[in-house]
């Protein structure tokens, strides 16, 4: 089974649910602001992905992060950011079981569905 892991009110995200859907890819949803995120699955992520593929240092949640912070980015203190919150994580997360996708583009999708 598929997971996608975001937040539901994501424009990106419904766009991933719906191709997921238009395609007849079974899934499940995980909100990782309602549902949460351990600890073991972010640390996991972290270490197939990386740190910097994960953390979206493009949306608003990361212009609210203070500029100390943001000026001193590192592999801890980015871990413990999306730990506090797990919004500022970039979305789609795809899990495959196998292997992690982040993001989604339509043709990306289409290539690991075929």
């Amino acid at each position: 089974m598929v997971t996608i892991y975001g937040i539901k009110n994501c424009d990106t995200m419904k766009k991933a649910m719906q191709w997921l859907t238009d395609h007849g890819v079974e899934f499940q949803f995980h909100d990782v602001r309602k549902d949460g995120l351990t600890d073991n699955t972010l640390l996991a992520w972290e270490k197939e992905l990386g740190w910097e593929m994960l953390l979206n240092t493009r949306g608003m949640l990361w212009r609210k992060v203070d500029q100390a912070t943001r000026d001193n980015i590192h592999r801890d203190s980015a871990i413990a950011l999306m730990r506090d919150n797990p919004g500022i994580i970039k979305r789609p997360v795809l899990d495959l079981g196998n292997k992690r996708i982040v993001g989604f583009s339509a043709d990306g999708y289409a290539t690991l569905f075929s």
